[in-house]
């Protein structure tokens, strides 16, 4: 028995095989471009991504199912009649809508959004972008008179096209706003609420699906990246957590069957994943919008040339000799949610060099996803252990640093590309596999030596708040 993984990502889309016998395999990869029409406002090419999504399934050659992961929050709209996009997709970094929910946040409309959804009132998740395309796209007003408009996330779309299926999957529909965390089906309230018609959304099913065939083959299993990669890392009990550095830095905790009340402290809740005949698992969920972003940033303006040079550094932490980065370059997520914070260095002199600027900046990645697991163990109480992958593990200066400053061992794998083994053994599970294959065993991993601690993390506290509030001062 052989499935193909498809990974559908922020800045390209690649495929795996994976057997019956724990082989796992790289088939192809594709790049897409990035589109920025305006400040705050990224966009993708719908086609392009599904034309990748198509090539990387047939990459793989003959398969008895395929599973597909996505991007998340990242939107697109479309004609039924067609399947023609009437706009370019908006991934999940865009910030076009923070005036919206600034709007309704002021309305007091957050408290029915925690209540219902789980999630605060952010740019970052699909609703308000999702209206957006009836507000600003001539054509969505007259397909939706005409009862052609469809609105969903990125793999809704690709489920149409390639599979005719409109239908979603329970932890994409929980990234919304827009679904129930008591019934796990779209909410009239909160569809009112930004202004989404529920007839236009596509049908929510288990993780497992069905969610139809594509060329004679069944697509069985379709999730969140996120939530792919703690299936992938094996995470199951209660506390297990796992951080995916790729363009931002993604946090999830297994929760367990009952939801988790984390608003106060900043933390989202929302489904680990759902497998057909099964009730939905929950996670804990925290996110960084900027991790390989900012580093690739910091890459594109000149502060390095060669990876290898911020892997390690000679100097004492920057945090403790005053230099910090905060990188708040789309905003902060969890657990502050200001889309208002900007980048912000602390402590230049002139005699800072590009390697304290770099040596700052890895440390302020670090630093910000442990803020998201400082706020986790208010809700969970966290295992002794971080499962960590995406390039940036790749750092070693990263991984000590997030060590120390969570008190906790980081394990890195021995199995790359954990999202794309999430979803190829979800697809397995989708085909009914009862047992599936050992996960690989265990990589490398990095301890706490004490080299941080408490005044780093109070200094970077600091920091955050100057970053928040640089514009009212």
């Amino acid at each position: 028995m052989k499935v193909v993984a498809v990974d559908q990502g922020t800045t390209g889309t690649k495929s795996y095989v994976y057997d019956d016998a724990g082989r796992f395999a790289s088939v192809a990869a594709f790049e897409h471009a990035q589109f920025y029409p305006q400040p705050g406002y990224v966009e993708h090419n719908p086609e392009e991504l599904l034309r990748n999504v198509a090539e990387a399934i047939a990459a793989a050659g003959k398969v008895n199912a395929i599973g597909i992961d996505n991007q998340g929050e990242t939107v697109i709209a479309w004609d039924s009649s067609t399947g023609r996009p009437i706009h370019n997709a908006i991934v999940w970094q865009d910030d076009r809508t923070r005036q919206v929910t600034e709007r309704l946040k002021a309305e007091g409309a957050e408290e029915l959004t925690q209540k219902l959804a789980g999630l605060p009132l952010d740019p970052y998740f699909s609703a308000a972008k999702l209206r957006w395309f009836i507000d600003h796209v001539p054509e969505a007003k007259d397909l939706l008179r005409q009862k052609r408009l469809r609105l969903g996330t990125s793999e809704a779309f690709f489920l149409a096209r390639l599979a005719g299926e409109f239908v979603t999957d329970v932890t994409t529909a929980s990234r919304t706003s827009l679904m129930s965390l008591d019934t796990f089906q779209w909410d009239d309230r909160l569809c009112d609420l930004f202004g989404v018609p529920m007839d236009c959304l596509p049908e929510i099913r288990p993780s497992t699906g069905p969610f139809g065939e594509h060329k004679g083959v069944p697509i069985t299993a379709s999730l969140v990246d996120q939530q792919s990669a703690l299936f992938g890392h094996g995470c199951a009990n209660v506390g297990d957590v796992k951080i995916t550095f790729g363009t931002g830095a993604f946090a999830l905790a297994i929760a367990g069957a009952e939801r988790v009340n984390g608003s106060r402290f900043g933390i989202v809740p929302t489904v680990a994943w759902q497998q057909r005949a099964e009730k939905p698992f929950f996670a804990l969920e925290g996110g960084v919008y900027n991790a390989a972003s900012a580093v690739n940033w910091a890459k594109q303006i000149g502060l390095f040339t060669d990876y290898a040079q911020i892997s390690s550094f000679q100097k004492h932490p920057a945090i403790l000799r005053d230099l910090a980065f905060v990188p708040a370059l789309s905003g902060l997520a969890c657990p502050h949610w200001d889309r208002s914070a900007s980048g912000l260095w602390i402590g230049l002199g002139l005699d800072t060099t590009r390697a304290d600027m770099m040596q700052s900046l890895i440390e302020g990645v670090a630093l910000r996803a442990a803020e998201v697991i400082a706020a986790m163990g208010e809700l969970l109480p966290l295992g002794p252990s971080i499962s960590v992958d995406g390039g940036m593990v790749q750092n070693a200066y990263l991984l000590q640093v997030l060590a120390d400053v969570t008190g906790r061992t980081i394990t890195v794998p021995s199995a790359t590309d954990l999202t794309a083994l999430g979803t190829a053994r979800m697809a397995m599970r989708g085909l009914g596999v009862a047992s599936l294959p050992d996960l690989p065993p265990p990589g490398s991993s990095v301890r706490p030596v004490g080299t941080y601690g408490p005044e780093a993390r109070s200094r970077f506290a600091t920091a955050v708040t100057r970053a928040r509030g640089w514009k009212e001062a």
